[in-house]
């Protein structure tokens, strides 16, 4: 009982002893803190930005087992280099294509091919994600496509 009572006093002084460093905002140099800030606009003014033809794809009522496809024009409007590196998808159903090859310039488009398999949805409304990861400031960009699936006769 008495190693348990001095254990526990042991790490309550230890914990008491770590947290007493003081005020933490006092150790923040305002210089450093003014060129992290300085270097975020920088970055920020610099990055890729993704302008897109449209977010959303309406497919309208289609009937099960049909395989939509539609296609999202993606512009680097930006002053850098815009890169894809992956996209994921809510279900495997939805399978995007996408240039992993090589960086979008500035000013350049590229298609994003997004192909959907109705089969096996049954009947019923259907609203899939395409989630692409960036380098644009904000990271990622969702694509989204909708309609109706009709159960097969």
């Amino acid at each position: 009982m008495k190693k348990i009572i001095v254990f526990s006093l042991a790490v309550s002084l230890g914990i008491l002893t770590a947290c007493s460093g003081g005020n933490a905002a006092a150790k923040i140099n305002p210089s450093k803190l003014a060129d992290a800030k300085k270097r975020d606009l920088d970055i920020s003014k610099g990055a890729p930005i993704i302008t897109l033809d449209k977010k959303e794809h309406d497919f309208g009522t289609v009937t099960e087992g049909a395989i939509i496809e539609t296609t999202f024009v993606i512009t680097n409007s930006g002053k850098s280099p815009l890169i894809i590196t992956d996209a994921k998808t809510t279900c495997g159903c939805t399978v995007p294509t996408w240039p992993k090859d090589k960086p979008i310039a500035p000013g350049e488009s590229t298609n994003i091919e997004v192909k959907f398999n109705t089969a096996g949805k049954g009947s019923g409304r259907q609203v899939k994600d395409v989630t692409l990861f960036t380098n644009t400031a904000v990271g990622r960009e969702i694509l989204k496509i909708k309609g109706i699936v009709n159960k097969k006769q």
